[in-house]
């Protein structure tokens, strides 16, 4: 096969692989020998190389990127839940503790402002005047109900080609009442009225009726879901209550308003509690979700740092072979020049078809696939193993003769 040798080509690959007259360029001068001529073609290879490996890691990826941003945000988003979670559990601790037996109206009346900021006060649920009833087990009276409805189905998954299931609330009614804490001593009159007792962060109820009623399913149903991706399993119905007589504990704002304690949400930055967990355990339960939080914000600032020192390591290790590989380049420039002192050349006597390699031959190999006319036949099978485009390093599936003409 033979393909013309055109100017143009010739002088793009001559002024692209060796450096001379202030451009990179590859190779000897005349004279030089088949012997230093493979030496330059490796060395000028493996410069080629370093400088291709160079600029693809100059910057960061886009995926360390993406790692860095992700990782950071993530650590933000975890540190600020843990210290939010942290500072509930630091003014626990400091809440006051009070208690039925003690003389709450004197205390508040002698409090400024007649409020304690936060208290914590443990009791039994008594209802002021009327109770709910429990529209499924007799005997049942509460003063707080949560009627709930969920949807559960099963949704295809069409990246893991797996069938997931899913709920959905379709219904929830809360009714209440109100209601107040008393002594576990019948004997002790004292009572605290809840107040807003839905705003409460622990809102603990007792399931007292739950049942599941599945979907009636026929062929021509089952196929038709199949279609869709949606296989539904039925309705769960669900009954909590709030029950007279539970013990629960209460931490909020203590308040003496017109000779009636009461017991509301505090002001911001404290948090309302209303649970069946008494005060030790619900300490115990806040600080495991700070440790959590924590170790996830620990976790993730852990892989933020890495990344980015393992970026700057990368920039600092570029600039460090950047450098080395200008110093290797002086040192080729001074011998090239050398060189051609001594072979008493100038440029424009070179012929803009020579070898870029040897420079004493004519081009006569075609590259493929990058298709790059640069060398001669000697210099290419001199080319080190595996052999690569000297312009573009492209591997070298097969080689086309040239014939000038």
């Amino acid at each position: 096969m033979a393909v013309k040798f055109t100017s143009r080509i010739d002088v793009r690959c001559h002024t692209a692989i060796y450096w001379w007259g202030g451009k990179v360029h590859v190779g000897v001068f005349p004279g030089v020998g088949v012997g230093l001529a493979v030496e330059t073609a490796v060395v000028s290879a493996t410069f080629n190389a370093v400088d291709f490996r160079m600029d693809s890691s100059g910057k960061p990826s886009t995926a360390q990127i993406v790692v860095l941003a992700t990782s950071s945000a993530l650590t933000a988003f975890f540190y600020s839940i843990y210290r939010s979670r942290a500072t509930i559990v630091a003014r626990l601790k400091e809440a006051k503790k009070v208690s039925h037996d003690q003389d709450l109206k004197t205390i508040l009346s002698e409090t400024p402002g007649r409020c304690i900021p936060y208290a914590v006060i443990e009791g039994v649920v008594r209802s002021v005047k009327e109770t709910l009833n429990s529209q499924f087990v007799d005997n049942c009276k509460g003063v707080i109900e949560r009627l709930t409805l969920k949807e559960e189905k099963m949704v295809w998954n069409r990246t893991t080609h797996i069938w997931n299931s899913t709920e959905k609330i379709i219904h929830q009614r809360i009714n209440t009442v109100p209601f107040a804490l008393g002594s576990h001593d019948d004997d002790i009159a004292s009572t605290v009225r809840v107040i807003r007792p839905l705003d409460a962060a622990e809102l603990d109820l007792e399931t007292t009726y739950e049942n599941f009623h599945p979907t009636v399913q026929s062929l021509s149903s089952v196929i038709g879901h199949f279609i869709s991706g949606e296989r539904p399993k039925g309705i769960h119905e669900t009954e909590e209550m709030l029950r007279v007589g539970d013990s629960i504990t209460g931490v909020g704002e203590l308040v003496l308003d017109n000779n009636l304690i009461k017991l509301q949400p505090p002001k911001q930055g404290f948090c309302y509690f209303l649970t069946r967990l008494d005060y030790e355990s619900l300490l115990r339960k806040q600080g495991t979700s700070v440790r959590l939080w924590r170790i996830l914000a620990i976790v993730f600032g852990m892989a933020a740092c890495s990344t980015l020192l393992y970026i700057l390591w990368k920039q600092y290790m570029h600039r460090r072979q950047s450098k080395k590989e200008r110093s290797i380049l002086e040192e080729f420039k001074e011998q090239q020049r050398k060189r051609l002192r001594e072979l008493n050349i100038e440029e424009s006597s070179i012929s803009p078809t020579s070898c870029t390699v040897c420079l004493s031959q004519d081009r006569s190999c075609v590259f493929l696939e990058c298709g790059h006319v640069c060398t001669c036949s000697q210099c290419y099978e001199a080319l080190p193993e595996p052999k690569k485009c000297p312009i573009c390093r492209a591997s070298i599936d097969r080689v086309v003769p040239l014939y000038n003409s």
